[in-house]
């Protein structure tokens, strides 16, 4: 999903209580972004349901860029109950993608 900073609050500060939304800081005209998208929503697809995807063109949405500290791009960042778990700077190959993806399943309980 797209989102702005209209939207940020509820689809990724609200949402991040549910289920980790793992946003994509990206622009139009950034080459490595366009890489790493694809790969970001065919691991989203593959792992329907585990986390939520969003697309965040900083370009459009500057003020958001300035807040999270987006100082090169593409930037990922994972929300976790409101706040950035886990993030990553740069196009990174689809194996370590699935990793960092990895970290964000919840941690099932041994009893």
């Amino acid at each position: 999903m797209d989102v702005t900073t209209e939207t940020f609050q509820r689809d990724v500060i609200e949402r991040s209580y549910e289920v980790p939304v793992v946003v994509d800081f990206w622009a139009a005209w950034c080459g490595p972004c366009r890489m790493l998208g694809p790969v970001l929503e065919r691991e989203a697809d593959a792992r329907a349901g585990q986390f939520e995807l969003a697309k965040l063109d900083v370009d459009t949405n500057q003020q958001l860029a300035i807040q999270y500290r987006i100082q090169g791009i593409p930037a990922v960042k994972a929300f976790r109950n409101g706040e950035v778990v886990a993030e990553f700077v740069g196009a990174l190959p689809p194996v370590a993608v699935a990793q960092f993806l990895d970290g964000l399943a919840p941690v099932e309980s041994v009893s």
